[in-house]
């Protein structure tokens, strides 16, 4: 017998880490086909290929599993928009991109989020903006008080408020026959009217 049909059948092996990863990759297969009610701890089991002790060697139990999926996405959604908003040369382009950033995610995975959300011991009430939302809010504030000549407090809860609007697009998104392209440019449009209002209203210069 040659080496290689020695090998025929070997378990691959993988860290924890990636062999935790790799069960979240096939719950968020299950989520997005079939939906949150058909999950159990035997079929993520049988899908990954792997025996279901296994399965509890890294999560307690399925609502363990389930939030522990959410937050990947969540997180995973925020690391796109900070890198975007970081790379951004003006304030216009940072709203941009950081809207095109979480309408895409949201085209592609907005209904794993979604069905997760749809379970109250799930998402306890959480919102696809609600990961990590005080650090993004606090660097966005900077740069619109800067660019609007507002007072940091106002930019503050304008920063805030704002991240309603692409959240409100992406449920629309979902639901919807609109192209991400025309979801993107009314909200866009939207974000930046809105500041540009708050400017006429409350800059600085004009009390």
């Amino acid at each position: 017998m040659s080496k290689a049909g020695t090998n025929t059948g070997k378990r691959r092996r993988f860290s924890p880490e990636k062999r935790k990863s790799l069960i979240l990759d096939h719950t968020a297969e299950i989520v997005a086909r079939d939906g949150v009610a058909v999950l159990t701890m035997e079929l993520i089991a049988q899908e990954a290929g792997i025996s279901k002790s296994l399965v509890y060697t890294y999560f307690d139990n399925l609502t363990d599993l389930l939030r522990a999926l959410l937050k990947r996405e969540l997180k995973a959604q925020r690391e796109l928009q900070f890198r975007e908003a970081e790379a951004a040369p003006s304030l216009e382009e940072l709203v941009r991109g950081v809207t095109h950033q979480y309408l895409k995610y949201i085209a592609e995975r907005g209904l794993i989020i979604e069905r997760l959300q749809s379970e109250p011991t799930v998402s306890r009430g959480s919102d696809p903006t609600a990961f990590k939302r005080g650090d993004a809010v606090e660097y966005i504030a900077k740069i619109v008080a800067s660019s609007f000549d507002l007072p940091i407090d106002l930019a503050r809860a304008a920063s805030d408020i704002s991240f309603g609007i692409p959240a409100a697009a992406g449920a629309y998104l979902l639901h919807s026959e609109a192209s991400l392209a025309e979801v993107e440019e009314i909200t866009v449009a939207m974000i930046l009217g809105a500041l540009e209002a708050l400017e006429t209203r409350f800059s600085s210069s004009g009390e």
